[in-house]
Formats: C-alpha cells, structure tokens, sequence
C-alpha cells in the first residue's frame, strides 16, 4: 500500500502529543462510511470510503479512513512515538 509520507507524519505528531490514542482498540468494525470524520486526517469519510470504527482510550468513539487505520496501527507500535508528558 502506498502511503504519503505526509499523512505518516501527520499520525506521528498526533500519537506525540495524544491526539489519537496508542493502546490497541479491542473491538473494531467497518462499514460504508457516512459523513464521519477521520480522527487521523481529518477528511470525511464519505458514502464511497469504508470507515474502520472502534472505542478507544478512555471509552472514545474513534474513526478512520482505512489507509489511516493502517498507518495509525503501525506507527503506534514504533518506539519513540509515545504521547510526551505536558509541558515536556
């Protein structure tokens, strides 16, 4: 799968500072998208894109593209991209 290298660093600067969660979502489940917004890219996912949809950290409802579910799923996983403490 070809992935711009924009939207990879985009999902790692979100995983840096804790705007998308790092621990695994125990249940997800796909589906037609319906106007939903990527936590990732923050792009709607529209009627013609597949959304991938979870419960994450915290109880909070979480939707991805699924090339952005991809990315997010492996970038989570590198050491390193750990969110920073405040005010670090």
């Amino acid at each position: 799968m070809q992935v711009p290298e924009s939207l990879r660093i985009l999902i790692r600067a979100k995983l840096a500072d804790g705007r998308l969660p790092h621990d695994t979502i125990p249940g997800v489940w796909g589906g037609a998208g319906d106007g939903e917004i990527c936590l990732a890219c923050e792009n709607e996912i529209t009627k013609s894109n597949f959304v991938m949809e979870g419960v994450g950290d915290g109880q909070r409802a979480v939707q991805f593209h699924v090339q952005c579910f991809y990315v997010w799923d492996i970038e989570r996983t590198v050491p390193g991209h750990q969110a920073r403490a405040a005010g670090s």
